[in-house]
């Protein structure tokens, strides 16, 4: 049973890194998406960068007394589930390619 909660907290852990490292590499390289592509382009990292980007604006949000204290444990929630199930696919790619 520990070894599936650490094989678990190890998948979040993983996905919620490349979301950040996507979310941060985005922010870096883009403007504002203004053209349909570039729109395209935004949605398509935010299915990788999602989980960094709402697990931030939810923390803000929270912060600034501007959602309730559900409201935030949902998000959070949202956040490590998303996370988990990019974290399965980083440690399903580095397997079949190790």
């Amino acid at each position: 049973m520990l070894k599936d909660l650490i094989i678990l907290l190890f998948a979040i852990a993983a996905g919620l890194t490349a979301s950040g490292i996507t979310a941060n590499l985005y922010r870096l390289m883009a403007r504002k998406a203004d053209s349909q592509s570039e729109k395209l382009v935004y949605y398509a990292v935010m299915v990788i960068a999602g989980p960094s980007v709402l697990f931030e604006n939810a923390t803000h949000s929270f912060r600034t007394k501007a959602c309730s204290a559900m409201a935030y444990a949902l998000a959070v929630a949202i956040t490590c589930y998303w996370s988990f199930a990019l974290g399965l696919m980083v440690l399903s790619v580095s397997i079949h390619f190790h």
